[in-house]
């Protein structure tokens, strides 16, 4: 399994705290989200500090950078990039000027219509330094905001513009703000620093981050909502209309860490019940479940469990190569999966196993795992996969790679049996996954091809080959010209 995620988010406004460490330490938390790179922006009452470069947090930061970045509010962002360029100039957070102003945007998600605001913002004489749809955005809000004199106002016009997944957190000099896209596709939560005389707060793409700097858990940042926290306290508003709720599937699936929590259920016991559910659905005789590292084990876990089959430990993960300057040699590209992954022959030898992952995307990092097992002895692999075929791309925030790339796209469970070279092969079926994972409205366009957000021509020819996207109940966004007159027209208090 080789997917990514966009990246992660924070914001932390707590004017008595050390704010840069509370991000730092949050983005810990996240850094299984984005390992591109990382950056953190502090307001520090009197202007906005940025420190962002390539690499792991722990590589970009040290304690003389967070000593240097005293404040009262701050933003945190690790990245891994789908939308644009991926090389410095894309670190986050992006930088915006307002006037005398400035402010600091972390993104998490994708716009899928961002190249058409580019060039809108381009012939408004607004210049960019990178390629990313997260700067358009920053720009966006810039620019709005110096025609409604508003920050909140520049931010709700701005969505009246963007289309597509995001979850972004803002931070000026004196205040930070939080806001989501109106089907909550990315996801973002809100929690409370100490008690509530405190008016200390924080806002993080998952819980876990709310967990390592103490944080206590209120609520969801609600699809459509902004956020303003400052001296004057916490307030909330309306930027965009909710629309059909539409949170990513593939955060229970594979991206959230185990221990995050959504709607009162740890992402944990979510994929324990879709293992469960998986074992019901495709049922087999073996002698030993065991699970790819990390995000399989929970489902295969609930796998051996619900089969009365035992689990064991038949993989072990190296955590120490996420990311690296050193390239390995040709022949140690053609190790492939071994640079990450190592099977435990005394475990696996003369078994016959079932490999749970939590699914099958492009089908090459499953032949090599299966191939490795079988290399340590295993004398059957049967590979079982916590989540249905990924048919489409997604175009809010994860990289799925080109639709001709997505292994189910275009060969049947036997095809993709016999290419990974496993003894049998079982998908858990969109209907089944909805059983095991919070009531909630979802987006599930990687399984089923319905997008909750139309995607523009030019954007999905990019990655989908034959098929058009189907779009469910999709509402357009206005456009520039639109928004600018209902600016003139109704006062920046009414956009």
């Amino acid at each position: 399994m080789e997917l990514h995620e966009e990246c992660g988010v924070f914001g932390v406004w707590a004017p008595q705290r050390d704010v840069a460490r509370l991000t730092y330490f949050a983005l810990h938390a996240l850094q299984h989200r984005g390992q591109d790179s990382a950056g953190i922006a502090v307001g520090d009452g009197q202007t906005v500090l940025i420190r962002k470069d390539l690499g792991l947090v722990t590589e970009v930061f040290t304690n003389s950078d967070l000593d240097a970045m005293p404040g009262k509010a701050a933003v945190g962002h690790c990245r891994y990039g789908t939308a644009g360029a991926k090389g410095w100039e894309a670190a986050q957070p992006h930088l915006s000027s307002i006037d005398e102003t400035i402010i600091a945007l972390a993104h998490n998600g994708t716009l899928v219509n961002f190249d058409n605001l580019r060039k809108e913002l381009t012939t408004r004489n607004i210049s960019f330094r990178s390629d990313t749809d997260s700067e358009v955005a920053a720009q966006l809000i810039g620019y709005f905001t110096q025609k409604t004199h508003r920050l909140r106002s520049g931010i709700a016009a701005t969505m009246h513009l963007i289309e597509g997944g995001y979850a972004m957190v803002l931070v000026r000099e004196n205040a930070l703000y939080a806001f989501r896209d109106p089907h909550g596709i990315r996801p973002l939560v809100l929690g409370r620093l100490g008690s509530p005389e405190d008016n200390s707060w924080v806002v993080a793409s998952e819980t876990c981050a709310l967990d390592i700097v103490g944080a206590t858990y209120i609520r969801e940042v609600e699809p459509g909502e902004i956020i303003k926290i400052s001296d004057d306290g916490l307030r909330s508003e309306r930027g965009l209309t909710h629309r059909d709720p539409a949170a990513c599937i593939f955060e229970d699936v594979y991206f959230s860490r185990p221990d995050s929590v959504v709607d009162g259920r740890s992402i944990y016991w979510v994929r324990h019940t879709m293992g469960r559910q998986l074992a019901r659905e495709t049922s087999i005789d073996a002698d030993l479940v065991i699970g790819v590292p990390d995000s399989g084990v929970p489902a295969a876990e609930g796998f051996a469990a619900e089969l009365g089959i035992p689990f064991g430990t038949g993989l072990i993960k190296n955590r120490y190569v996420a990311r690296t300057f050193i390239q390995p040699t040709q022949d140690l590209r053609r190790l492939g999966v071994r640079l990450k992954l190592n099977a435990l022959a005394d475990v696996v030898r003369g078994k016959r196993l079932v490999m749970v992952d939590d699914s099958v995307v492009r089908g090459t990092t499953s032949k090599q795992i299966v191939r490795m097992l079988r290399d340590a002895g295993a004398c059957e692999v049967h590979v079982r996969s916590a989540s249905p075929k990924v048919m489409w791309p997604c175009f809010y925030g994860i990289d799925t790679a080109d639709q001709d790339q997505l292994i189910a796209a275009y060969k049947t469970t036997e095809e993709i049996c016999e290419y990974i070279e496993a003894d049998s092969l079982g998908f858990l079926s969109l209907e089944g996954l909805l059983d095991c994972v919070p009531k909630r409205g979802y987006c599930a366009a990687c399984f089923n091809g319905h997008y909750p957000v139309e995607i523009p021509d030019d954007f999905h020819e990019r990655f989908v080959s034959g098929m058009c996207p189907h779009a469910l109940n999709c509402s357009h966004a206005l456009t520039f010209t639109q928004v600018e007159t209902q600016l003139a027209q109704k006062g920046p208090q009414d956009v």
